[in-house]
């Protein structure tokens, strides 16, 4: 059903994007960057768009004996706003466990934590006294020297803390020999052209917005224990005893899966050099995080494909997990799969990085080119879970989207990514993630605008709004464009606002443009308005076996219509219209030729919602 509902051709009204009827809504704290030129409604950065951004240069140890994380971190932070800077925003994630933090989401007893304690902090040369600087929850501002915009300055900090051990929120350790470890440094928080500093402190529910920066770690851990990290890892030569270096640099080139570490390896213990301590170094440049994941037990699976024809670039696609996890022995080449499936299936975009992988964790979490994920029972659903993580390497990563205000610009499309592609990789699927939700909450108080800031939402609001929400709104857009349009203003999208913080109004426009469709009506009632899904079958009209369909959209939100006609012979037929049929009107006739006589006549499809089945079915002959 999947496959037939996603190809089905169909008839689109085309309206050129440069004739747009209607205007969307923009607040007018918004409105402020399209009228100053820092963004365009014609879906492209203004020429006054800016952005700042920062090197890190970052060396950190795990103690997995009491996991005590310490650190040290060199900051290079460039101001190029426009705006002069007397304070400096530190976001300090570990504080989500810190004893009295404001917090969202339950922690352990045990996990309760004094948070991230700074040792040490010096700002261009200068050290900062602790009463100096304010801490609340996870944001800790610090007073500065006036930094002009286009300066840059220093910041060195020294801290430490307690990685979490039963509170899995996101990381913490997994095992008594494994961890995942995020946000685990010190780092400035986004100051941009619509809030200033983004001042919404982490509270373990919403996730995060964070500016596009370069960096260089080093992680410390004991000799037996082998790293896997965001970006390159600059010394395998250094870390890594043979055969294992020979295996890692061959599944770098290789299209078959190579078990990198497979149990017997386990035994023998020669992974990682024979020191004490070993120091893995990773290098990723133009990203919005970065995390590391480290084990002295875990098997290794791995492999790499083409993901860029015209210039033979690569990417690897790990899986590294606990041996007695047999759902996982399928992931590397489940999370290869879903890396070709981007690349040249959709969105049809190659695969922005080197490597993406799958650590076998406590959770179901993304980060550029990580995931972590808890291992499943159900082989469909370990699918559609590693299929959702790694399409998040688009949006948020990608594509730096503020995800505390506007979730649906990364979930949504994580969510479409993981109904199209997990049945490429079995056909068995039908995934439906959501669906049911989003239609027994529609028109409810649950039911809010998609373009309430998540910040105000919870509950289920948040989740519908979030994730099936939008994804149905895409996989409309995708029907009422067909697959050249809608990658046509997908790839705009991509090309004008990789690397960059798009707003809701950036993606409408983009696609309007790149797509060379308007579609701000369609826009409008799946984000903005209160409508709801629900049509109606009015009646068959017509004489002889020229008849027409009568369909009313009660509601007022453009779905589109799939009829199902059920003759009294047994035969059926199957008419498809997107959902462009509502642009203008909420009544529409379509017409069938009828030569024999109908039991029903019925609407419906596993990816269209309605409030009111009693409508969705006539018996025109009795």
């Amino acid at each position: 059903m999947l496959r037939y509902l996603m190809g089905t051709a169909c008839l689109v009204l085309f309206i050129p994007a440069a004739k747009a009827q209607q205007k969307l809504p923009i607040p007018l704290n918004i409105k402020k960057s399209y009228d100053n030129n820092i963004r365009s409604l014609q879906g492209v950065p203004g020429k006054n768009y800016w952005q700042n951004t920062a090197n890190y240069s970052i060396d950190v140890n795990l103690n997995p004996g009491n996991n005590t994380i310490t650190g040290t971190t060199h900051i290079e932070y460039f101001n190029n706003s426009p705006d002069t800077l007397h304070t400096l925003l530190f976001k300090c994630y570990p504080n989500l466990y810190k004893k009295g933090a404001e917090r969202l989401m339950p922690i352990r007893e045990e996990d309760i934590t004094e948070g991230m304690q700074i040792e040490k902090l010096k700002i261009a040369g200068k050290e900062i006294a602790k009463e100096n600087y304010h801490s609340t929850s996870t944001n800790m501002m610090v007073p500065i020297q006036p930094l002009a915009p286009g300066q840059s300055l220093l910041c060195d900090v020294e801290y430490h803390f307690t990685l979490n051990k039963n509170s899995h929120i996101r990381q913490g350790q997994v095992d008594e020999g494994a961890f995942f470890v995020a946000y685990f440094f010190p780092r400035i928080a986004v100051y941009d052209d619509i809030d200033g500093w983004n001042q919404q402190p982490y509270l373990g529910n919403l996730e995060f917005y964070n500016d596009f920066c370069n960096f260089n770690v080093s992680v410390t851990v004991p000799g037996n224990y082998q790293v896997w990290a965001t970006g390159d890892l600059l010394n395998a030569d250094n870390v890594l005893n043979e055969p294992y270096l020979s295996r890692f640099k061959q599944a770098n080139q290789s299209d078959s899966i190579i078990f990198i570490i497979d149990s017997t390896d386990l035994v023998k213990k020669n992974i990682s050099k024979n020191n004490i301590y070993n120091t893995w170094k990773f290098t990723a440049n133009k990203v919005t995080d970065i995390a590391f994941a480290c084990s002295n037990h875990y098997l290794w699976q791995s492999s790499s494909l083409v993901v860029d024809p015209q210039t033979g670039r690569r990417t690897r696609a790990d899986a590294v997990f606990n041996k007695n996890h047999t759902d996982y022995y399928l992931i590397a080449a489940d999370a290869r799969k879903t890396v070709a499936a981007i690349s040249y299936q959709f969105p049809k975009w190659p695969y922005p990085y080197n490597h993406i992988t799958v650590f076998d964790g406590l959770d179901q979490m993304e980060y550029p080119m990580m995931a972590n994920d808890n291992p499943v029972e159900d082989r469909h659903e370990s699918i559609e879970l590693t299929t959702h993580e790694i399409f998040h390497t688009l949006f948020p990563f990608y594509m730096g989207t503020n995800e505390t205000k506007y979730a649906w610009m990364d979930e949504g499309w994580a969510t479409i990514g993981e109904w199209i592609i997990s049945p490429l990789i079995d056909s068995g699927i039908v995934d439906l993630y959501g669906v049911k939700r989003t239609e027994t909450t529609a028109g409810t108080e649950a039911d809010l605008p998609i373009m309430i800031n998540s910040t105000y939402q919870n509950g289920m609001a948040y989740f519908i709004n979030s994730y099936p929400k939008p994804a149905l709104a895409y996989l409309y857009a995708k029907e009422i464009l067909g697959d050249a349009r809608f990658f046509a203003g997908l790839h705009y999208y991509f090309t004008h606002w990789n690397g960059k913080h798009p707003l809701p109004f950036d993606f409408f426009a983009a696609m309007n443009a790149g797509s060379g469709v308007n579609l701000n009506w369609f826009w409008q009632r799946w984000f903005f308005d209160n409508s709801i899904p629900n049509l109606a079958i009015e009646k068959l009209s017509g004489k002889g076996i020229y008849k027409k369909i009568q369909i009313k959209n009660i509601g007022g939100k453009p779905m589109p219509v799939h009829i199902n006609i059920l003759y009294k012979d047994g035969s059926t037929q199957k008419i498809y219209r997107s959902a462009v049929l509502w642009q203008n009107s909420n009544f529409v006739s379509i017409p069938v030729m009828v030569t024999k006589p109908i039991k029903t006549i019925t609407l419906g499809s596993p990816y269209v919602i309605d409030t009111d089945y009693s409508n969705n079915s006539i018996s025109p002959h009795p």
